[in-house]
């Protein structure tokens, strides 16, 4: 897949990836299943580096569930290790690039080291405009609706909040990703046709990307195959065509 042809066409503003197949990887060449996220890392190094080629302006990575916390606790620690060190570093490499580091989820649940590295990380990127690397780490998209919604059922207790003043672009400010578009494209590998609970309020117009490659395979190329399939879609948002042409 040639990159220059993709630039030509629409690129998405917002790509969300549910980065899976790790583990099935890793068995398949006799290793545990810790090996096969440490070669996952390599495929978010070559889809960050993609998608800055292109000019995606938000990647948003689901890198650790809030139902991971139940995998065995070998494999927990494991990852939460990998995460420092790739924190440790990465950081110069996101600031060489341009790159913005955030983060979603239910944080105070990582350990106080992986707390510590990954907002001193943030701060240290906070001022780079190229493109916001989101990871969405002890996330869950329904623990996030949830707290939305006691957030504003707080401030209508309070009296702050009116219930008629309640509408969409109001709630999109109470998510752990407000400030951030919602995506166009997610991606999601290794062949499972879901999305995990996983952005679900932010995916509603999304256009959905399914390959059976296992994250560790997924390279630039993959991504611009992706890519490719997003630009020759048509986005209705519950419209017509004709109405869309004459736009």
């Amino acid at each position: 897949m040639n990159k220059e042809e993709l630039t030509h066409r629409e690129i998405p503003n917002h790509v969300a990836i549910i980065m899976d197949g790790n583990g099935r990887w890793a068995k398949q060449k006799g290793e545990d299943r810790v090996f096969g996220h440490m070669n996952g890392v390599s495929s978010i190094r070559d889809v960050l580096k993609a998608a800055l080629e292109i000019g995606v302006k938000y990647l948003t990575f689901y890198a650790f569930s809030a139902e991971n916390w139940g995998r065995p606790k070998e494999e927990v620690d494991a990852l939460m290790n990998l995460l420092v060190k790739s924190l440790l570093e990465e950081v110069d490499e996101l600031n060489k690039n341009g790159v913005r580091l955030n983060a979603i989820g239910d944080l105070e649940q990582l350990p106080l080291n992986a707390q510590s590295l990954l907002k001193k990380s943030i701060d240290l990127t906070k001022g780079n405009t190229k493109i916001t690397l989101t990871l969405a780490l002890s996330y869950s998209a329904r623990w996030e609706i949830m707290n939305a919604a006691k957030k504003i059922a707080e401030k209508v207790k309070m009296g702050s909040l009116k219930i008629e003043e309640i509408d969409e672009g109001l709630f999109s400010n109470e998510l752990t990703t407000r400030g951030i578009p919602d995506p166009e494209l997610l991606i999601r590998t290794s062949g499972e046709l879901r999305i995990s609970n996983f952005l679900l309020w932010q995916l509603a117009y999304a256009e959905f990307y399914f390959t059976d490659e296992l994250w560790p395979d997924f390279d630039q190329n993959s991504f611009y195959k992706a890519i490719a399939s997003y630009q020759v879609r048509e986005r209705r948002f519950g419209k017509i065509s004709e109405q869309v042409e004459n736009e």
